[in-house]
């Protein structure tokens, strides 16, 4: 898991700003892995729905997950998300800016 990803997230948590729900399927996070893990640093109250877990999906348990220094996100990806948070919390990009700098 990327922590330069985590850590985004877990900056916008902390302001209170709203997430889509992720996913689980018998108690396996299906989509969501960085937000679940920033909304327990952040003690972010995180919507769980029910997910559909393809056949392709391996399950891998927390024990071997590895943290990385590495971003795997773009610049452009992550101006992407920013821009995206900020329709979804009806805020300006440059208070969102402005507040998780």
């Amino acid at each position: 898991m990327s922590v330069p990803i985590i850590e985004r997230i877990y900056k916008k948590m902390i302001l209170n700003l709203k997430f889509s729900s992720i996913q689980i399927d018998d108690g396996v996070i299906i989509d969501g892995h960085h937000r679940y893990v920033a909304s327990l640093l952040a003690n972010y109250d995180l919507d769980r729905v029910p997910g559909l877990r393809s056949q392709a999906k391996k399950t891998f348990y927390w024990s071997d997950v590895v943290l990385t220094n590495d971003d795997w996100d773009t610049p452009a990806k992550v101006k992407l998300l920013n821009e995206q948070d900020t329709k979804y919390n009806d805020i300006s990009l440059e208070v969102l800016l402005e507040r998780i700098e």
